[in-house]
């Protein structure tokens, strides 16, 4: 006998929170709910570009079975059906997940499918079938309307010839982009970028990164800055520029905001050009510009704690990692210290066993290394660098954990998935937990409750506040509660 279909989300807490989400279209919950159109019979993804349906028209699903079992079809501008995360992609399915993680990597950039199939543990033949079934399309297919995507944006914003640009958008060559180009959009490379009368190009690989206004660049450059480990990171006025690390590609960025523009440019050195789409995407999350800022208010600006800080500090985010075990390592070596001592040991840890940037490429501002990886810190001797025996056992078996694929940390993971892995680490408690998913996985509703920040904050209106009255109040922020962590510290400042 088949199980009864999944009803609706009854949850009024729930649908609170989804209704925001809904309404703000952040990628981030992509997967995680599933809007059920009453009124049109369809059911959707939360990023979907349609017009907004009313409230009372709206109905919410935890997967996107459960929608369809209720009689709803699927929308043909969001595809519900193929959104990553949702339970239709359990089992064997979530390969396709990860296939696609790999081909924004550039998988299928010098590989074929064959040799991806076999990263994943698969046949080729299955994988072809996963993408027909949950893409409608062949794996290369999906590999190159990416690629081309992103050329269009390299011809509307660069300088670059077109043969360093076929290369840097992920093509083999300069023949197969021009033919895939004409044969995607009817005109060549060069006819697209004459037609363009948009921002006048850049020299180099310099982007313009567009982000939903209001945007506190100023604050979110101020807490780069208080951050920066030294060598690592460089953060003047106006910029923030530090060493990255993309496979074993080691080069530099420069981040800066465009004046009059809603938009930051983006310089990039040294990275092979096959990698530069993900440098962008981790990018846009180290500055959270996918944020929907007018969403964040409309929810936090209605507690009386938060009205006055997020109408003087609008757009505030929440500032990222260039990936979550760096953000690991720092936030294990802040706990009990303060900001300037964390920071203090980071950069002894840099320079102790951090990868150094070749000679000709050292900067002017000071960068000289890339973060350690899991394994250089695991094998590293930490000994006589101020840290207490305890920590330096800590970071080492979180290396060796990484290192060995034991301990997985993923963008966009569930946050209770990812809290219960990381708490199962030594050393490692619910704020430190909560932390990490807050900034090294951009986890909009974590919220490190035992912060003694934020119940200072609190405190200031309600002098005999604990954790416990803290937790409770925070339930009206979901699911914003890491931005409500933001603007609760910008009261400190």
């Amino acid at each position: 006998m088949s199980a009864a279909p999944e009803p609706p989300i009854h949850d009024a807490d729930q649908i609170a929170q989804y209704e925001r989400a809904r309404l703000s279209r952040d990628p981030r919950f992509d997967g995680r709910f599933f809007t059920g159109v009453l009124s049109t019979g369809i059911y959707c993804r939360p990023i979907c570009p349609a017009p907004a349906p009313k409230a009372r028209n709206v109905v919410y699903f935890h997967s996107a079975a459960a929608a369809a079992a209720a009689g709803l079809r699927p929308c043909l501008r969001c595809r519900p059906e193929v959104a990553p995360d949702s339970a239709a992609w359990s089992g064997t399915e979530a390969c396709v997940r990860r296939a696609l993680k790999l081909i924004r990597a550039g998988a299928l950039n010098d590989n074929s499918t064959e040799a991806l199939a076999q990263r994943l543990g698969i046949t080729d033949r299955h994988l072809r079938r996963l993408f027909a079934r949950h893409l409608g399309a062949a794996p290369k297919v999906v590999a190159t309307t990416q690629r081309l995507a992103f050329a269009r944006q390299l011809l509307r914003e660069t300088r670059l010839p077109i043969g360093e640009l076929a290369l840097a958008a992920g093509f083999k060559s300069v023949r197969q982009f021009n033919t895939g180009f004409r044969r995607a959009f009817e005109m060549t490379p060069g006819d697209y970028r004459r037609a363009q009368a948009g921002p006048r190009a850049q020299a180099g690989l310099r982007l313009l990164l567009h982000y939903r206004p209001p945007y506190a660049w100023r604050q979110l450059l101020d807490f780069f800055t208080t951050r920066a480990i030294p060598g690592v990171e460089s953060v003047d006025d106006d910029s923030y520029r530090r060493v990255i690390r993309v496979g074993t590609s080691l080069g530099t960025i420069a981040v800066s905001q465009v004046p009059g523009k809603h938009c930051l440019q983006l310089a990039i050195e040294g990275i092979d050009s096959a990698l530069l789409t993900q440098v962008v995407n981790r990018v846009r999350l180290l500055f959270d510009l996918d944020a929907s800022p007018a969403a964040v208010a409309e929810v936090l600006a209605q507690d009386p704690l938060l009205a006055e800080t997020v109408a003087a500090v609008p757009g505030l985010r929440l500032p990222g990692a260039w990936e979550p075990f760096e953000l690991v390592v720092r936030a294990v070596l802040g706990q009990q210290v303060s900001v300037k001592a964390a920071r203090t040991f980071a950069a002894r840890i840099v320079e102790r066993c951090g990868q150094p940037l070749a000679a000709d490429a050292a900067s002017d501002v000071g960068l000289t290394h890339a973060f350690p990886t899991p394994s250089q810190l695991a094998q590293a001797d930490l000994n006589g660098l101020g840290i207490t025996g305890r920590r330096i056992r800590t970071l080492q078996q979180i290396g060796a954990a990484m290192a060995a694929g034991d301990l997985q940390l993923e963008r966009g993971m569930d946050l209770a998935t990812c809290l219960a892995q990381l708490q199962a680490l030594p050393g490692i408690g619910p704020w430190t937990a909560h932390y990490i998913a807050m900034r090294g996985l951009s986890e909009p509703d974590a919220f490190p409750e035992g912060d003694l920040g934020l119940l200072k904050a609190l405190q200031r209106v309600e002098p005999q506040a604990g954790v416990r009255e803290l937790s409770q109040r925070a339930e009206a922020w979901r699911p914003w509660r890491a931005y409500a962590v933001m603007y609760l510290w910008q009261t400190l400042a």
